[in-house]
């Protein structure tokens, strides 16, 4: 399969659905706010997002199924499977603040080979596919070359619906704290990974995640240099609800400090 020109219509959906997220946010009324569960919020934005990206995504590539958020569309592929988050930083768009994005990462079986996030405040859009590079708008980019925790600015989710581990949790930040030039928590795990990818971050860890969450950016990590795992092992970071993305000089030391006290979590 020829990836280039699917990425190239993927990035002009994103702006699109992005634009439109971006319009529906300037007049967003939060009596609309629906809850999925404990500090799980939904709007008709997310939804109406999700719409637009499915109906899209079936002229780009109609053999493929999809993995979504919302529940549009629930039809899984035999090979190709498009995982999408209409809007990553949900919360942060309902109380206005400029931090969220489009999310959409196309796996082959168990392998993501496309992916494209776009932020429509700052109209960066990151994209990648396999064996294509990286880019945000028209330009490469790649990961940070800072070779120590020490020298690293590291990104971070916090709990906000399973608080079971919060301990351990806050072990973890405050010994990254410790090692590093500090902690940052944007609320878009999708951002956090363009961000690692484009070396604004070294690093970037989270866990209680979904599919959606990382597939679009796991790949832009990946092809701009970068390395992704779960937290201490090499395995499924899509479907494994954690996730470690790393500049690759400094994963290793970002899963030992990890590991440090989440060996015993049983997570």
């Amino acid at each position: 399969m020829n990836l280039e020109p699917i990425a190239t219509n993927l990035n002009k959906l994103c702006r699109k659905v992005g634009a439109f997220i971006h319009q529906e946010g300037e007049h967003f009324d939060r009596s609309k706010i629906e809850m999925k569960g404990f500090n799980d919020l939904v709007s008709y934005v997310d939804k109406e997002a999700e719409k637009k990206l499915v109906e899209g995504l079936r002229h780009i590539l109609p053999e493929a199924g999809f993995i979504t958020e919302e529940g549009t569309a629930t039809t899984r592929g035999d090979r190709y499977n498009w995982v999408i988050d209409p809007l990553d930083g949900t919360t942060n768009f309902t109380h206005s603040l400029p931090v969220y994005c489009v999310s959409v990462g196309l796996m082959d079986g168990n392998e993501v080979v496309a992916g494209t996030v776009y932020d429509p405040n700052r109209d960066e859009c990151f994209w990648a596919y396999k064996g294509g590079g990286a880019y945000c708008n028209d330009h490469p980019i790649k990961v940070s070359d800072s070779t120590a925790l020490k020298d690293s600015l590291i990104a971070t989710g916090f709990p906000y619906y399973d608080f079971g581990l919060t301990q351990q949790y806050l072990q973890v930040l405050g010994s990254f704290m410790s090692k590093s030039h500090g902690i940052r928590r944007m609320g878009s795990a999708a951002i956090d990974l363009a961000y690692v990818a484009c070396g604004r971050f070294e690093g970037f860890f989270e866990y209680n995640l979904n599919p959606w969450d990382v597939a679009g950016g796991s790949i832009i990590v990946q092809e701009a240099g970068g390395e992704v795992s779960k937290f201490t092992e090499d395995e499924d970071f899509i479907f494994g609800r954690e996730i470690v993305a790393s500049n690759g000089n400094v994963h290793r030391e970002m899963q030992q400090t990890i590991a440090e006290f989440w060996k015993n979590t049983g997570a």
